[in-house]
């Protein structure tokens, strides 16, 4: 028996923030980061809970949360009092923020509701019961995953993304892409999930350049807004794939900021997946060939077969991330070759026994992790 459930309460559109106005508690906290609390966001959000008593900001949240920041949140949690807390920020607060009230749940038996505000337009962390920390001493990621993760509300206001430059803009649109397409291809996909990855990926492909261009375009943010909380829905019940484990990988080792991972390695990913490395007459044409075909045909693409659906899919995306300024080569996104070489196994190891891999459509190991990371193998001289 399958099972597929939509949770938690989404509030968006226009006043969408006034659902702040609802929540009810003497003690509160704020999940966010230095920059949302030196703006003054993290003080506005505050001031429009006006249903809450005192509210403290917790406001060290760092990208990549380590294990340690965890530990120093929980305490920050424990001395609060809080009977709900707020994350208000991209991937890493909101994650965070999870994390820490997961473990808040272990210590003291108590679940305390959760109110998430993405920043930006790219995890869809905000609707998923996943949680992704960093053990930098290690040089790893580690995806925790729990349904008691789950956020109670989340909120999608546009107005909170129109300040996001446009290369994280662009890093961001291509996890929703990722996401999206990972999960439409996951070996647990069914008619639900794929419905919630077709229309991600249709609004993603059309409004992810113009937001990129125009910061200001309040649709174009809507929309990528919606699109990140749609794919997170989708991958929340079908998990993603190698995509994912390669750019923890890579994130982890060398800091490349998550979004920028996924879309450096995604056609390549993709072209495996697709089985597109194998040629000539009677080439096997595979149920995720069959399915990239289908986006392909969705946003408008040539796919009079499967085959070339797929590759102008592919083709699509490299064109797309080059016209957005994404890195097409470790070299671009900064990695030199001697430091590569000298973690290469590493992240092999770690790729291939990530978590997310466990659902790719195609067998996974450290052989085919290099296969496809050979794409991206280009220095700097």
């Amino acid at each position: 028996m399958n099972v597929f459930q939509l949770k938690p309460r989404v509030c968006f559109g226009e006043n969408s923030l006034d659902a702040l106005k609802e929540l009810k508690a003497q003690n509160a906290v704020i999940f966010t980061d230095g920059f949302m609390y030196k703006s003054g966001t993290a003080d506005r959000i505050a001031a429009t809970m006006t249903g809450c008593g005192q509210i403290k900001i917790f406001s060290e949240i760092k990208p990549d949360p380590p294990v340690e920041l965890i530990a120093d949140a929980l305490r920050f949690l424990l001395d609060s009092n809080a009977e709900l807390a707020v994350a208000l920020g991209g991937g890493s607060v909101i994650d965070a923020a999870k994390a820490t009230l997961w473990m808040y749940q272990k210590k003291t038996g108590n679940k305390l509701p959760l109110i998430a505000l993405p920043t930006t337009s790219g995890t869809g962390s905000e609707v998923t019961q996943f949680s992704v920390i960093t053990d930098r001493d290690l040089g790893m990621k580690y995806p925790l995953y729990s349904e008691d993760m789950l956020p109670d509300i989340a909120i999608l206001s546009a107005e909170l993304t129109v300040s996001v430059p446009a290369n994280i803009t662009a890093d961001t649109g291509f996890d929703v892409i990722t996401h999206a397409l990972e999960a439409y291809i996951s070996t647990k996909a069914n008619d639900f999930t794929d419905a919630l990855a077709e229309k991600a990926l249709k609004l993603a492909f059309e409004y992810l350049p113009t937001a990129c261009k125009n910061g200001k375009d309040t649709v174009a943010r809507e929309k990528m807004h919606t699109a990140s909380c749609l794919a997170g829905m989708a991958f929340n019940d079908v998990s993603l794939g190698v995509n994912h484990a390669i750019a923890h990988a890579l994130g982890a080792t060398f800091h490349i900021p998550h979004g920028r991972a996924n879309a450096l390695i995604l056609p390549h990913v993709m072209r495996y997946n697709a089985s597109l490395e194998t040629t000539g007459y009677g080439s096997e044409v595979t149920p995720t060939c069959k399915k990239l075909a289908e986006i392909a045909r969705m946003i408008g693409l040539p796919a009079q077969n499967a085959r070339m659906g797929a590759s102008n899919l592919v083709a699509h995306i490299t064109r797309m991330s080059r016209e957005l300024g994404i890195p097409q080569s470790l070299g671009d996104a900064g990695v030199t070759r001697a430091d590569y070489l000298s973690n290469k196994a590493h992240i092999l190891k770690n790729a291939a026994k990530d978590v997310t891999a466990l659902t790719n459509p195609r067998p996974i190991d450290e052989a085919a992790v290099e296969q496809i990371v050979k794409g991206i193998e280009k220095f700097k001289a």
